[in-house]
């Protein structure tokens, strides 16, 4: 970088100081093309559950999911990501609901490929929310999850949400080599253009509480933790060994997650692989958020805008958040 440029020649507040060159100068923008919003869906007709850790956002019926996604799209967002909330009768060790082709992900695509074409569904490839452990995986009689055991059942699971018309499957599990697995498996039934967004870069982390809570899988996992598959938080050079595995297995996307205490991750993927490179402002940030706005603490639009901005300033192309329907409405509104 150019450093020579001196005061008073140079005063770097002249550009800062109305808001049409603030404006025209500005690095970085977000806009509604940027939003993912995730989605938790539950059985029934009618059904609406409010998450006592995530003010605002709440568990859908498949007819109120339907009615949301219109809205969604209307709006302008692209893509929304599916959390189906299991019953613990069908809850299992080797999470045979996760590939039944009438569970409630599957019948949840079906609907929305039907009603509103226009919306990318991506769904979530991984067996948690179907194990009666809540372990991203098929463990063994020590508790440990089996990589290849769980990257078979990972495939038919692909399989079934392609088959029902998913644009995109979203392996969150962090087995090794299941991006290629799934690939081939793709490949070989015909699905050529299903994408795959691999969580590459995805931490075991502390802020995922929340989420757990919304999808009932915290209480299977009584106090358990996923250190043996889910990435070191110490780390970084880790995550672009993952991230290139998964590019040459034939992912077509990247995630990072979880995404404001790990915006540094997403600098450096993108700047080393410059591929379409995403993050997730996952539930225990949308919480802390809620909690400050709710106390007063925090200004909402403003620091909700700033906190997705700084996604964008670190190389994301696209954000998971549950603000994205709320920041959708503000852009469409000229916030």
């Amino acid at each position: 970088m150019n450093t020579n440029r001196f005061f008073p020649a140079s005063r770097l507040r002249r550009m800062r100081e109305h808001d049409f060159s603030r404006r025209l100068m500005a690095e970085n923008q977000l806009t509604v093309n940027d939003l993912i919003y995730p989605m938790f869906i539950i059985e029934g007709s009618n059904q609406r559950e409010t998450i006592a850790s995530m003010p605002g956002i709440e568990r859908l019926s498949l007819d109120l999911l339907l009615a949301e996604a219109k809205e969604l799209a209307a709006l302008g967002i692209p893509a929304i990501a599916l959390f189906p909330v299991t019953a613990a009768d069908k809850k299992s060790l080797q999470a045979e609901e996760a590939w039944n082709p009438e569970a409630l992900a599957q019948r949840a695509v079906r609907l929305l490929k039907q009603h509103v074409p226009e919306l990318g569904i991506i769904t979530d490839v991984a067996l948690d929310p179907f194990t009666t452990h809540g372990q991203d995986g098929i463990i063994d009689d020590s508790g440990y999850v089996m990589n290849d055991i769980t990257t078979a059942a990972l495939i038919k699971q692909a399989l079934s949400h392609a088959e029902a018309g998913a644009d995109v499957v979203a392996p969150s599990d962090m087995m090794d080599g299941r991006i290629g697995a799934i690939r081939e498996a793709l490949e070989d039934a015909g699905f050529v253009n299903t994408r795959i967004m691999a969580y590459s870069a995805k931490y075991a982390s502390s802020y995922y509480g929340p989420f757990r809570d919304a999808v009932g899988s915290a209480g299977n996992l009584k106090g358990g933790n996923k250190k043996t598959y889910q990435m070191d938080p110490a780390n970084s050079n880790e995550a672009l060994h993952e991230v290139a595995q998964d590019l040459e297995e034939g992912a077509d996307m990247v995630m990072v997650k979880p995404g404001m205490p790990y915006l540094d991750i997403v600098r450096r993927v993108k700047d080393e692989f410059g591929v379409p490179t995403f993050a997730y402002q996952v539930s225990g940030e949308y919480a802390m958020h809620m909690a400050a706005i709710q106390n007063g603490w925090l200004a909402e639009q403003p620091v909700i805008m700033e906190s997705l901005l700084a996604f964008k300033r670190a190389g994301a192309d696209g954000i998971l958040t549950y603000f994205a329907k709320k920041v959708a409405i503000w852009l469409k509104q000229g916030g």
